[in-house]
């Protein structure tokens, strides 16, 4: 099945500025555990034919310490404004199914909460990256730009494994309000493309 997308990707998770896992994910958490939501807003793209542009994806995930060490609580919201087929698609390529970055990341779930319909709002404005999902998830990220830094490009983990790419922004929570699928945290730090693009 032949698929891509393209779009913008923002996240938030419950580690203290900066999140050690995201160094790599064989380091341990800031606390005992990491809590992580990731927000993908698809610009482009099609799966098997189904054209998938316009749609947004978030997934909320509860891991251990050590994310290697498997054993992810992981729930989906799925833009409610997807067709049937837009979401079954939606479904299989998130849910590793489809091959592609997050194939890499499936082995480590060991239970799926669910997988629901939602109102998802992903706005992107400079530096500022807002994400609201149904009355559940609302947190809102600022990428970072360093002291003295005059162009105003902001601070950037370059080599990272993570599906959206090596090279993303970070950036630091301004808000966070998340209670989804029975993890809550608060929200700290974050990371942002302004795009990404996948194929296979």
């Amino acid at each position: 099945m032949a698929w891509n997308l393209t779009g913008s990707y923002s996240e938030t998770c419950s580690c203290e500025l900066m999140c050690p896992c995201n160094t790599s994910l064989d380091h341990g958490a800031t606390y005992d555990f990491c809590r992580v939501t990731l927000a993908f807003n698809v610009h482009e793209g099609s799966i098997d034919g189904t054209d998938i542009g316009g749609r947004k994806v978030v997934l909320i995930a509860d891991t251990p310490k050590v994310m290697t060490e498997g054993n992810w609580r992981v729930g989906v919201f799925v833009d409610d404004a997807s067709s049937e087929e837009q979401f079954d698609k939606l479904v299989q390529l998130f849910g590793g199914q489809l091959g592609g970055p997050m194939a890499g990341l499936a082995p480590l779930i060991g239970e799926m909460l669910g997988v629901q319909r939602a109102a998802i709002d992903i706005e992107d404005d400079g530096l500022l990256h807002s994400v609201r999902v149904d009355d559940v998830i609302d947190f809102q990220i600022q990428d970072i730009v360093p002291f003295g830094v005059e162009t105003g490009e902001p601070v950037r983990f370059a080599g990272m494994f993570h599906p959206v790419g090596s090279d993303l922004v970070m950036a630091e929570a301004q808000h966070t309000r998340i209670d989804a699928f029975g993890i809550t945290y608060e929200g700290k730090t974050g990371l942002s493309k302004s795009s990404f693009s996948w194929a296979a």
